[in-house]
Parts: structure tokens; C-alpha cells; sequence
């Protein structure tokens, strides 16, 4: 490959300033302004997305404690399951504009769209204007981009974060700079304020990749790389070191933790426990896990990214994209080790993306633990940016016999691969399933003849080759943003038949009858269960009426003005005892929290002043419905959904006997807590979730047998203040 070969500014590898085409900022401009469009897109359909961390983010705005803390609840009992760096942004933007679901998810949709950004000004470095946009466009209609982006888990921030690593990395290798590797070191350090442990799963190719490709002697890289990971220490640990350092009596509990440390947290349940399952109080997979492999997570092994629900969320270019990876490095391949040549700069750019992409594959692909499809958003920009970079260079290279076969082979299998996920949506637009094939097939045969018929029949055949490429994910993206998603477990797309919404065995295995096979957010869930019906989570049903627990338009959930709450309290479309008919939400609370009554919004803010919380609730979800309904503080006991010692039984009474809570609201006789964190993961209080799954038990057994039961709106509730006896 040689210099003139690619559509690279050899000046902007010098850090030079470079000229740019006419087209490239209208083009630039329309790609994010294309991308806002699509996140911002009835963003209000999501309600509070998932209450477990807009419960956090309403705790946030009003209390500083727990803004830092990443708290629960403003009364500080408990933290989230994670550090608070993805709520910040969140927090500081319902203080400034007040409570409300747009209020909350318009930070995360800035972050896809600052990502778009980031990916784009890396691959336009070494590759050019072309090859960015598609990279950019091939990212914003990654649906599961388009739908984590859109909610309020961590997710979108970690990859926003990542991108930012890796395109930081790449800069620093352009002349051993040392001052952009720290901004790496501190972008990773601030992933792992964000996510934990997941930060560090692109560390191992990205280092060993600056260790041996910078423009520089040994000696001052490896000393570069130490002063790396000090700005990753910094930024990351310095809030480790605080709440560490934090005397516990004065702090909330460390939620996700069964010892009250964040360290236990960050190196079990988010650490080593995602990878070898066993995660203390989950109901995580492992190898004791029905089905083997991942357990109740679905299958874990090399295919695990293109089966099921999975395939759809990430990998309709997946393998292009690995395709892509090889034929890049074998063209850059005649570069010199070093990288202070255009050739070396676009090898370390597939050597960085591709391996960042390969390492987190693999890490997803065997997992035991804990492992959701949303998970795969992280994924998505080193997915991108393999595309981009691997067709501008295979174009560039297509008077080569071999070069050209490789583009038309990787188009076809990217059409057929479309085929095939498009048709496991069952009577999902089968005319597109149909035309996506053809096309890219026809683009496919005819892309190595078309140069020869002239320049318009090639970019003709081009576009329809792009375009085959990016309708089915495309399509997905629409069905997505057209859908509200709430909850802890939520998936981009239509249903997809053996698809999998959540664990497995909590109605049947993972796609099997009864399970959570059928079960979808938005408008498609309850087909897997007997007699369940299933709520459109977007909006009205048929007739005009509102999903369940809905909030009229204009109206935020509890009864704050100017946000758009549709289906933030639904329960989850699960037939009765399921849905509790009172605080539990789907399938015990794991899926949404609770709905909240009128009635039960006026007795929890009565008084509400005088108390540190208005009411406890075993757990997190739950709690958080009856938080973000009235405003008020609610402690989730045992946090996510019971299983973690928090407070203790003596604990609690000494609240009680304190004048510090209200009401205890009970479970409705379901038998299990109703609350679920970011993983949905933990059993309930009552069962046998963990060591802390018998304090929740303990203090719901003595708030029973001292106070008196009462039912308010539906739920029940008993008032601490007036003790039987």
C-alpha cells in the first residue's frame, strides 16, 4: 500500500493543518445532526427509563451527599450498584431543569452523539472524510447504540469514554506524545468511575500496542505508559480513596456490596463474579446454571454474539467488520514497525480498534456471570470504525484482483448475514429481508465490473452496496426509537423468537414457554407467559387508553409537570400476581417497579418533612417507583431487590424508634422483594438471594408482627408511627 493509496492527509499525521473537501462539514453537520434526531426522537416515550438509576438521579438533585455517593435515596441509606460517574451528568441536569424523562435521558443521547463525533474525528486522521462518515453512520444505526443512548444505564457513558480512549491513544502514537496518553490513562480512569472493572478490558492491546509502535526509544515508553496508568489511578481512584477512607457510619451503604466495601464490590459481584459467575446474591449464571455454558445468561462460547436476541442488537456488521480487520492489517502490513509513516499510523489504527474489538468479544462471548444484550454497546464504535477504515482502504486498493473479491465477498456476507437476522423477527417486514439480500447481492457481483462502465455506475453500485448494508440495522433503529423501554432488562428491535429478555427459570428457561423467550419492553411483552398481557410501553393502547401505572402526556410520573411519563410506572405486562396489583412490578419487580395509587402518593408525602424517609420498601426498583412518584425519599431495604444487609434488623428498628421513616410498604403477599438493579440480577429479600437476603426477611417479619396492616390504593402499607400494641 502506498501513501497516494489511501484518502489519508499525510499533514495531518505531522499535526499540520490539512484541507478539507467543500462537502466534508455539511456532511460532518448532517451526520450529527442526523444522529441527535434520531435519539432525541420521542424521548419522553421511556418515561423514567430505568427507575433503579433515575430514583438515584432524583436523589442526586437533592441532596450533595448523594450526588456523590451515586445514593438511592437523599437520605443517603444506600448507593446504586456502581460508581456515581454516569449519574453526574444526569443529576446536574435535573437540577438545572427540574425532574422529568427527558430531563434525565437528553445527557445520555448528547453522549451518542459526542461519541458520533469522536469516531468520526479518528478515523478522518489516517483515512479520511469518507471513511469517517461511514464509520459514523455505521455506528448511530448500531440498534443497540440506538437504544442505550436513549435509557439511563452506565453503558452509554462507558463507550462514549472508550472511544475517547482509543482515539487518544492513537493520537499519542503519532509522535510518542506524552500528554495525550495521559488523557487516555485519565479517560479510562473515569470508565472505571463508571462501569468498574469493564473499563480495562481494552487496556491489554492498547498498551502492548504503544509498548512496541511508538515513534520513540524503549525506555521513554514504558516510562510514558507509567505515567499513563498514574493519570488512570488519579482519575479513577480518587473517589475509591474517599468513600474508603469515609467512615462507614457516616455514608451510605455500598449497594451491590455484602460487606459495605467498595473495593468487595468492585472485585467480586463487578469483577471477577461477572466473568467466573459466581457473584454472591445473584442469581447469575455459572456453571451450576441450567443450560450450561452461561448458565441462566443463555450460552456462553464463540457464537454467543450472533445467536438469539444478541445477533440483532450488534452483530449485523460484525463480521464484515472481522473481515475488515484482516484485510486491513494484511494491506498495512509493510509498514514499518514504527508509526511515524501514514502506512504505520493506519496499521496501528486496526491494530487499536481491532484489537479492542477482538479482546471484548472474546471477554462477552465467555462470560459466566451476569450478561445482558444491551452489555454489547460497547462494542459498537470498534465494530464502526473497522467498517470505515476497511472499505476506504479496500476501495482505495480495488484495482488489485484479490483486494476487490475481498470488498464484493464481505458485501455478500453482510447481506446474507442481514437476511438471517432479519428473519428471526417473525413477520418482520419480510420485504425488506428480501431486498436487502438482493441488493447487496447485485452490488456484491457487480462492484468489480462497475468501474469499467464509468464513474456514476460505480458510486451507483457503491450506494446500493452501503445501502444493503445499513437497512436492516436501520430498520431496527426505527422500531427502537418508535418504542418506549423501561426497566432493568431491555433489547433493541422487534421480538425475536428464543430471544432472551432476561434469566432464564424465573417462568421457564431462557426462549422456552412461559419464559422470558417471548418477553420484550415496549409493546412486546407477556406473549411467554400464560394469560399475560402485554403493554405497550410507547404510549396509548387501542381505544385511547394509557399503559398501566402511565402518567398522562405532559405530565411526569408523580405528577411533575412538563415531562412526558409514559409507561415509567408500567409493571411490565404480567398477569396478576405478577404485577402484584400493588407495589411488585414485573415478574416480582425484576423487570419495572411498582404502581403507585393516587391514594398512595398522599400518604407518603404527608408529613414527609419530618422524616428522613416517607417510607422503606424492600427493594430498589420498588422503592424507587413510590421515590420518583411522590418526590419523597424511600429507603430501598436490602437495596437491588433485597438481597444486601442493608440496614440491619436492629438498624432499622433504632430508625424507627428515631422517628426517621413513615411507612413500610409491603410486598402484597407475592413472596418475593420487588426491585432489581441495573443487572436485575439479585433474588428477592424473602428467598434465598445471598447473606442479606434474610435481614430484609427479618425486618419485614418484625414490621408485621408490631405494626398494624393497612391497605392504601391497592398496596400495603404499615404506619410505624402506630405500633399494634
Amino acid at each position: 500500500m502506498t501513501t497516494a493509496a489511501l484518502p489519508i492527509f499525510p499533514a495531518a499525521v505531522a499535526g499540520a493543518p490539512t484541507a478539507r473537501p467543500r462537502w466534508e462539514r455539511p456532511a460532518l453537520a448532517g451526520l450529527l445532526i442526523a444522529t441527535a434526531a434520531l435519539l432525541l426522537w420521542d424521548l419522553g416515550a421511556s418515561g423514567y427509563a430505568n427507575s433503579f438509576y433515575s430514583a438515584a438521579v432524583q436523589a442526586g438533585s437533592e441532596s450533595w451527599k448523594a450526588f456523590f455517593f451515586g445514593s438511592s435515596d437523599a437520605g443517603n441509606s444506600i448507593t446504586v450498584d456502581k460508581p456515581p460517574a454516569a449519574l453526574w451528568p444526569m443529576m446536574l441536569s435535573v437540577r438545572l431543569f427540574g425532574l422529568g424523562s427527558w430531563q434525565i435521558l437528553v445527557p445520555q443521547a448528547l453522549m451518542g452523539v459526542a461519541t458520533t463525533g469522536v469516531l468520526y474525528a479518528s478515523v478522518r486522521r489516517q483515512f479520511g472524510p469518507g471513511a469517517a462518515l461511514l464509520s459514523g453512520a455505521a455506528f448511530a444505526l448500531t440498534p443497540v447504540a440506538a437504544l442505550m443512548f436513549r435509557f439511563n444505564n452506565p453503558d452509554a457513558l462507558l463507550t462514549l469514554l472508550l472511544t475517547v480512549t482509543v482515539y487518544c491513544l492513537l493520537r499519542a502514537l503519532e509522535g510518542a506524545q506524552t500528554r495525550w496518553l495521559l488523557w487516555a490513562g485519565a479517560a479510562v480512569g473515569f470508565a472505571f468511575l463508571t462501569k468498574t472493572l469493564q473499563a480495562f478490558v481494552i487496556l491489554p492491546p492498547l498498551a502492548v500496542l504503544y509498548a512496541v509502535c511508538a515513534p520513540t526509544g524503549l525506555r521513554r515508553r514504558l516510562g510514558q505508559l507509567l505515567l499513563a496508568g498514574g493519570a488512570m489511578a488519579v482519575a479513577g481512584g480518587w473517589w475509591v480513596a474517599v468513600v474508603e477512607l469515609w467512615p462507614a457510619s457516616s455514608r451510605p451503604y455500598i449497594g451491590g456490596s455484602q460487606n459495605n466495601s467498595f473495593l468487595e464490590l468492585t472485585l467480586g459481584y463487578n469483577g471477577l463474579g461477572r466473568i467466573n459467575g459466581n457473584e454472591t446474591g445473584s442469581v447469575g449464571g455459572g456453571a451450576g446454571g441450567p443450560g450450561g455454558g452461561g448458565g441462566r445468561w443463555g450460552e456462553s462460547g464463540i457464537d454467543r454474539l450472533f445467536s438469539g436476541n444478541i445477533g440483532g442488537q450488534i452483530s449485523w456488521l460484525l463480521p464484515a467488520a472481522l473481515v475488515l480487520l484482516v484485510a486491513g492489517l494484511v494491506i498495512t502490513w509493510r509498514a514499518r514497525r514504527a508509526t511515524d509513516s501514514v502506512d504505520g499510523m493506519a496499521r496501528a489504527a486496526f491494530l487499536a480498534w481491532g484489537g479492542s474489538l477482538l479482546i471484548t468479544a472474546v471477554v462477552f462471548s465467555y462470560m459466566q456471570g451476569i450478561f445482558h444484550e444491551y452489555y454489547t454497546v460497547a462494542l459498537a464504535p470498534f465494530v464502526a470504525a473497522l467498517i470505515g477504515m476497511g472499505v476506504a482502504v479496500l476501495w482505495e486498493e480495488r484495482g488489485s484482483a484479490a483486494a476487490a473479491v475481498t470488498l464484493s465477498g464481505t458485501l455478500a456476507l453482510t447481506a446474507v448475514w442481514s437476511y438471517v437476522l432479519l428473519g428471526r423477527a417473525t413477520g418482520y417486514l419480510p420485504w425488506l429481508r428480501w431486498a436487502v439480500l438482493v441488493g447487496g447481492l447485485l452490488a456484491a457481483v457487480a462492484l468489480p465490473f462497475a468501474g469499467r462502465a464509468g464513474r456514476q455506475v460505480l458510486r451507483a453500485t457503491a450506494g446500493l452496496g452501503v445501502a444493503a448494508a445499513l437497512a436492516g440495522p436501520f430498520a431496527y433503529c426505527l422500531t427502537t426509537v418508535s418504542t418506549g423501554h423501561t426497566g432493568s432488562i431491555v433489547t433493541a428491535g422487534p421480538a425475536v423468537a428464543g430471544g432472551r429478555g432476561g434469566p432464564g427459570g424465573m417462568m421457564g428457561g431462557p426462549g422456552g414457554p412461559g419464559g422470558f423467550g417471548e418477553l420484550r419492553q415496549g409493546g412486546q411483552g407477556g406473549q411467554g407467559v400464560p394469560g399475560g398481557q402485554g403493554v405497550p410501553g410507547g404510549g396509548p393502547q387501542p381505544g385511547g387508553a394509557l399503559p398501566q401505572g402511565a402518567v398522562p402526556p405532559g405530565q411526569g410520573p408523580g405528577g411533575t409537570p412538563g415531562a412526558d411519563g409514559r409507561g415509567a410506572e408500567r409493571a411490565g405486562g404480567f398477569p396478576g400476581g405478577m404485577t402484584g396489583g400493588g407495589p411488585g412490578g414485573g415478574a416480582g419487580g425484576l423487570l419495572n417497579g411498582a404502581r403507585v395509587s393516587a391514594e398512595a402518593k398522599a400518604a407518603l408525602t404527608a408529613d414527609a418533612d419530618t422524616y428522613t424517609w416517607a417510607a422503606a420498601a424492600i427493594g430498589s426498583q420498588n422503592a424507587a417507583s413510590y421515590q420518583l412518584a411522590t418526590g419523597v425519599p424511600v429507603m430501598p431495604v436490602g437495596g437491588f431487590n433485597g438481597s444486601d444487609p442493608s440496614p440491619t434488623l436492629e438498624q432499622f428498628k433504632q430508625y424507627v424508634r428515631d422517628g426517621k421513616i413513615h411507612w413500610f410498604i409491603g410486598q402484597g403477599g407475592s413472596g418475593t422483594a420487588a426491585g432489581a438493579g441495573e443487572d436485575g440480577a439479585r433474588r428477592g429479600g424473602g428467598g434465598p438471594g445471598g447473606p442479606g437476603g434474610g435481614t430484609s426477611s427479618e425486618i419485614e417479619n418484625w414490621v408485621k408482627a408490631t405494626y398494624k396492616e393497612s391497605t392504601v390504593g391497592g398496596a400495603t402499607f404499615y404506619d410505624l408511627t402506630a405500633p399494634t400494641s
